[in-house]
This record gives structure tokens, C-alpha cells and sequence, in this order.
């Protein structure tokens, strides 16, 4: 049996799949409590006690590190040391302003205050030869200074130390010697490769929320075995893999995107099983939408991103956030959840988003205080949810709290709320077309070609809405999408990365520097009891004079130039003559643990005839009366005609005109269409 456990902002979704039963998983769906993520786990599998030897493992996906750097919450007090003259590198970064024209734009809050920077004497050249020997002395007073100041984390970040991390070993023995008992990272450790800005926001981001994730993970470990689970426990990464959760404590910076991973993962195995070559995803939950790109089994990645910064249409905003660079699978996201507030702005524009009712108090139909109207609340008006069925019923919703809402707004724009309640479901589907846009279109590739998978509690409402803006004719809607990214944490594999700089861009330096990483991973993986594993070779490459890199496979006989121009043309339409240089080697090893596998279910083919119920909802050019059927009764091989309403325990499908589905033999609703439009 397993356990995939994953915290959102909004909703907890547990997931205990038994691959041995012939019944459903079991899933729970629960409102996140801010002050105790945990809880909801702990309750559910409390029940399970008698039983815990069954269990393969708990895989678990959080929030908490993603909350901690937005909120400012929880972060330990943090010091930088660093080489003297370079106390304010945080400050200056790279000159990105988030917003260009705005002279009063504010910056995001130093994680590290001025006066806890301190400078020593000492220089390395970029070799990682000494210019200037380290003041061991500096370094003494430093380090008594930091224990005065009772600060709980310390970054040591010296210039080229990715070449020669010398001193910074030499800096954290002084600081261990002289009584610090605190945290302490090293940049040359934790990201070495050059750029000293990128890597010091690295290494502080981490030497930040080391304290709070290894105090939160070390009690959520003690917490599942208080109630006898003694199985491994793994969470997710923010690239789609799982760490153990020693090393998540030690990195926290890889479990930063952890949430959203976990739902690409699950794409990533269901596009496998249907095998699909191409598939554009939705993941629409309480608080934003993700939009992410599977390609021959593998999703989109990227090797930096901005914690905890803002974005425009799916876009990341440069200078908002704090740069991390770590592996992650690369999303557009935007505020457009269940819980995105409608308003009107200061010209008296109807405008969605983005700020969010989150799980406290949610949307106004929700009955826990809120009144401000949500695309829940127009979802409502438009007929699209049963106020009485979600989670089963667990979670009543009050249409007319949701009505009360819309027709604030209604009152004054001075239209129905039937309009407004429309207009903000357009409004919310627009911005998540240009977020699946972002993914496809502005990346080289034509939607029409792609498979839709879209869930989250919210995404089957607006898939058809979606795909017919994008063109896109076939949609796949996951048994359970409510809880779909839960069970993407029984799917993966844990990996650990290793990256090498190439100080030397000669093809026999590559090489060396391959085998250098090769015997890095051997010597860390077997620290960790981990014998046996898969390597996957990398290197970044660029034209000589460019300022970054492209990420291309790595094979020992590959001409490297080749391949780097091949993908250049296709990222960016064309290709150069010029020379191409190597500057980082990477090495992911992967080890395999057990998972979870969905099983196949005999077809039986049939047309539906006959639904449980009706109701009105909205199709934007009319209201009609549309059969609503519920997911537990349809079978393998049932199919049907759109427009109508799917409903289930965590989610609900509108399938609309022009649209037939059918259940295949995974459970999953399958949605196909000849038309253009939705």
C-alpha cells in the first residue's frame, strides 16, 4: 500500500492506494489548516494502525517552504559572509526592476539584514588560485560577533570558491571551532557554478529555510511513526523526483516547487499509460492555475526560477522574487483558482485576480466569513457545481451566500448576475489560455497536435472552455483530479543532482569533468545506502559570447555542437557558425523505489441513456437544461454526448457542445471532439 499526502494552499488531498485491492483508491480531500499541515495526514491514517506493515511508503508534497518566503514567516535569522567589498552583492543583484516605468516598485524584502553581512579579507582568482590568503582572524571575530547575535543560520558565499572551495571549508571549521551550533551552508556545496550573485540568493535562500523545513520534516517523521508507520518516507521535489527527507532537510531549496511537480508527474505516468506523445496539462486548484508541456514522456524543465516572485500572464517577473537555482519542472502559473476574487478596480472594470480567498475564509459560499464573490461563486450562479455534492457532501456550499456575492458586483456594474457570474468564468478561462499559450505557442508548438490533461478540483470545469480557445481536440479528465497530484507522489523515483563547472571548454576537459561527477555521486549515494542507480549525463552549452546556456544530453562520442545548435533553432528559430562553449557538467542519478501502478479495467461499450439528474447552466450564448451524471456509476466502455455535467466526490466535468466522451479502461474520462470550438 501507499500513501501520497499533498498540502496546498488551499486543500489537503490524501491519497491511500492499495494496488492489491480491487476497489478504488481511498482519497480525502480536506481544507489545509495553516498552523497544523500536518494534521489532516496524521487523522487519516490513524485508521490504518492495525495495518501499517502493508504500507511500501508515504510520499509527501508541501507548501510550507513556498509560504515561509512569501509570507516571511518562520525564516531563521540568517548571516552572509562573504569577500570584503562584497558585503551588498544581494542588494545589487542584476539590476532587474519588476516593474520598469515604476519609480516606486518595491523590492523583495533581504533575506538577510544589512547588519547581519559581514566581510572577510581574502581573494580567489577564477582557477580558484589564491590572490589574497583568507584573514583567519576576520573570520575569528565573524564568528564570535554571530554567536552573539544568537543568529540560527549562517551562508558563506567567497567569490570563484566553485573552482576552489578551500576557504569556505576553512571559514565553516573557524565558525564550528568558536561554538556555532547553528546551520550552515556553503555555497560552493549547495550551487557551484559561477555567478556569484545567483549563487549567494542560492545559498542564503537555503541557510533561510533549513532551520524551519528540518524542524517541520524531523516532527512529521516522528508524528507517522508515533502512529506505528515505520516505512520510508519521501517527499517531492521540484522537479519531479523525491528526496528522502534527511536530504530535504539539508536542501530545502529542491522541494521549493514541490506542490505543482507532483501534478506533472502524475501527467508524465497516465500520458505514458495512454501513450501519448505530446500532452499540454491544467492543473487548476483553490488558489492558481499551472499550465505545463509533456514531450515523449518528458515534461519541460528549467535550472533557475524565482521563489517566491510574482508573474504577469503566466510570466515570470524578473527581480520580484529570490533566485534559486535547482532543478524544476518549468510551469506557467496564474491566479486563476477556485478561490481567485473577482473585483472591480479603480476605473470600475470587472477584473479577476489576484488575490485569492484561500482555504480561510474561502469563497463566500463557502459559509466560513467571506464575502467577497470567487470563480467558485460564479462556477454556482452558472449552474456549473451542485452546492450540495462536493466531497461528497462533507463540504456544503451556500448558493446563496455565492448569490449574495455576485450580486454586489452585480448591483454595480449594473448588469444580471447571471452576466457577471459569466464574465468571470471568461475572464478566469482567458488567463488560463495564455498560460497554456505560454507552454505551447510561444515555445514553437501548435496546440492542435496536443492532448489536454486537466485537473484539480476546478480544471475539468473549464477544460472544454479551454480547449476549444486553443483548438486542442481531445481531452483526458483523471479519475480523482481533485486529488490527481497525490497520486503523482507514488510515481516517482528519488534522484539526487551533482553539478560540475567546466573551467576548461575543451572536449577532454568534458569528459574529465564527467568522471570527476560520476565518482562525486558514487561516494554521496553510498553515504545513503543507496547501491544501485541510473545516471542521466548533461552539459550547458552556449555560443561563445552569449551570457547563458541551453541544457543538452551529454554522450561521450555526441558532437555536442551539433546538438546545442539543433536545439538552439528550435528555442529561438535559428542556429550560429560560431564557437560553442561548455560551462557546466550534470549528473542526475535516479534510484528506483516502489510505485504505484493504475490498473486496467475490462471495457464493457455502451451509450448512456439515461442520467440522475438535470439542471440549468450556463453556455455563455444560452442556459439549458443538461443531464448530470455521477462518475461512481459510470463503467469501462460507457460513453455519452455533450453538453452535460460529470460529477464526483472531489471535482466536477462540464463537458460541452460539440463534445462526446467515453470511459476508458483506466477509469479516465476521455473527451473528443471534430469541431474547432468547445
Amino acid at each position: 500500500m501507499f500513501v501520497g499526502t499533498d498540502v496546498g494552499g488551499t486543500f489537503t488531498d490524501i491519497i491511500i492506494f492499495d494496488e492489491n485491492s480491487s476497489k478504488s483508491p481511498e482519497v480525502i480531500k480536506v481544507p489545509t489548516d495553516p498552523k497544523h499541515p500536518e494534521s489532516a495526514i496524521l487523522k487519516a491514517l490513524e485508521k490504518y494502525q492495525g495495518r501499517v506493515e502493508q504500507f511500501a511508503l508515504v510520499s509527501h508534497a508541501t507548501t510550507i517552504a513556498t509560504n515561509s518566503l512569501l509570507t516571511q514567516n518562520g525564516l531563521a535569522k540568517t548571516a552572509l559572509i562573504t569577500n570584503e567589498g562584497f558585503r551588498d552583492v544581494l542588494e545589487i543583484g542584476r539590476q532587474r526592476r519588476p516593474e520598469i516605468y515604476n519609480l516606486n516598485t518595491k523590492r523583495p524584502n533581504q533575506l538577510v539584514k544589512r547588519k547581519d553581512r559581514f566581510t572577510v579579507k581574502g581573494r580567489r582568482l577564477v582557477n580558484g588560485s589564491s590572490l589574497t590568503p583568507l584573514a583567519k582572524n576576520d573570520l575569528q571575530k565573524v564568528s564570535e560577533e554571530i554567536i552573539q547575535r544568537t543568529l540560527e543560520s549562517v551562508a558563506i558565499a567567497f567569490l570563484n570558491s566553485y573552482a576552489n572551495p578551500a576557504d569556505e571549508i576553512e571559514a565553516e571549521r573557524i565558525l564550528r571551532r568558536s561554538g556555532f551550533k547553528g546551520h550552515i551552508d556553503l555555497s560552493s556545496r549547495i550551487d557551484p557554478q559561477y555567478r556569484e550573485y545567483e549563487r549567494t540568493s542560492t545559498t542564503v535562500v537555503n541557510a533561510s529555510l533549513a532551520p524551519l523545513m528540518s524542524r517541520y520534516l524531523v516532527r512529521f517523521q516522528k508524528d507517522i511513526e508515533r502512529i506505528g508507520f515505520h516505512c520510508p518516507i519521501y517527499i517531492m521535489n521540484s522537479d519531479g523526483t523525491s528526496s528522502t527527507l534527511a536530504q530535504a532537510a539539508e536542501r530545502p531549496i529542491s522541494i521549493i516547487e514541490s506542490g505543482p511537480a507532483a501534478g506533472i508527474l502524475s501527467s508524465k505516468h497516465l500520458a505514458n499509460k495512454l501513450s501519448l506523445e505530446k500532452v499540454l496539462t491544467l492543473d487548476m486548484g483553490g488558489t492558481t492555475a499551472k499550465a505545463g508541456t509533456i514531450i515523449s514522456d518528458e515534461p519541460d524543465q528549467a535550472y533557475e526560477f524565482e521563489a517566491a516572485g510574482r508573474t504577469y500572464h503566466g510570466r515570470s517577473i524578473k527581480g520580484s522574487g529570490y533566485p534559486v537555482r535547482q532543478p524544476f519542472v518549468d510551469l506557467a502559473e496564474v491566479s486563476a483558482g477556485g478561490g481567485t476574487i473577482a473585483h472591480l478596480d479603480e476605473t470600475g472594470s470587472l477584473k479577476v485576480g489576484p488575490e485569492s480567498a484561500g482555504a480561510d475564509p474561502g469563497p463566500a459560499a463557502y459559509g466560513k466569513g467571506g464575502k467577497r464573490a470567487t470563480v467558485t461563486d460564479a462556477n454556482i450562479i452558472a449552474g456549473r457545481i451542485n452546492a450540495s455534492q462536493l466531497l461528497g457532501g462533507h463540504l456544503k456550499l451556500h448558493d446563496d451566500l455565492a448569490l449574495r456575492s455576485i450580486s454586489e458586483l452585480s448591483r454595480r456594474l449594473a448588469v444580471s448576475t447571471n452576466k457577471v457570474a459569466e464574465n468571470i468564468l471568461r475572464m478566469v478561462n482567458n488567463n488560463m489560455s495564455r498560460a497554456l499559450r505560454l507552454v505551447s505557442v510561444e515555445r514553437g508548438r501548435d496546440p492542435r497536435e496536443y492532448t489536454l490533461i486537466a485537473f484539480g478540483g476546478a480544471g475539468p470545469l473549464h477544460a472544454c472552455d479551454l480547449a476549444g480557445e486553443l483548438r486542442i481536440r481531445r481531452i483526458i479528465i483523471p479519475v480523482h483530479p481533485g486529488l490527481f497530484s497525490a497520486f503523482g507522489l507514488l510515481t516517482s523515483e528519488v534522484s539526487r543532482t551533482f553539478v560540475l563547472p567546466i573551467l576548461n571548454p575543451a572536449t577532454a576537459s568534458i569528459e574529465q569533468s564527467f568522471t570527476r561527477l560520476r565518482a562525486q555521486a558514487r561516494e554521496s549515494l553510498q553515504q545513503e545506502s543507496f547501491r544501485s542507480y541510473q545516471t542521466i549525463e548533461q552539459v550547458d552549452l552556449r555560443y561563445q559570447g552569449q551570457s547563458h546556456e541551453i541544457t543538452v544530453p551529454y554522450r561521450k562520442k555526441a558532437n555536442l555542437a551539433r546538438l546545442f545548435s539543433r536545439e538552439h533553432k528550435k528555442l529561438y528559430g535559428y542556429s550560429s557558425n560560431d564557437p560553442v562553449e561548455a560551462i557546466n557538467a550534470r549528473l542526475r542519478a535516479v534510484i528506483r523505489i516502489p510505485k504505484a501502478r493504475l490498473a486496467r479495467k475490462k471495457l464493457e461499450p455502451s451509450r448512456i441513456t439515461n442520467s440522475s439528474a438535470s439542471r440549468r447552466v450556463s453556455l455563455f450564448e444560452s442556459w439549458q437544461e443538461l443531464p448530470v451524471y455521477s462518475r461512481d456509476t459510470l463503467w469501462p466502455g460507457v460513453s455519452g454526448t455533450g453538453p452535460c455535467i460529470i460529477e464526483e466526490y472531489d471535482s466536477t466535468t462540464m463537458v460541452g457542445k460539440r463534445w462526446s466522451w467515453r470511459v476508458d479502461e483506466y477509469r479516465n474520462l476521455d473527451l473528443t471532439t471534430s469541431s474547432n470550438v468547445g
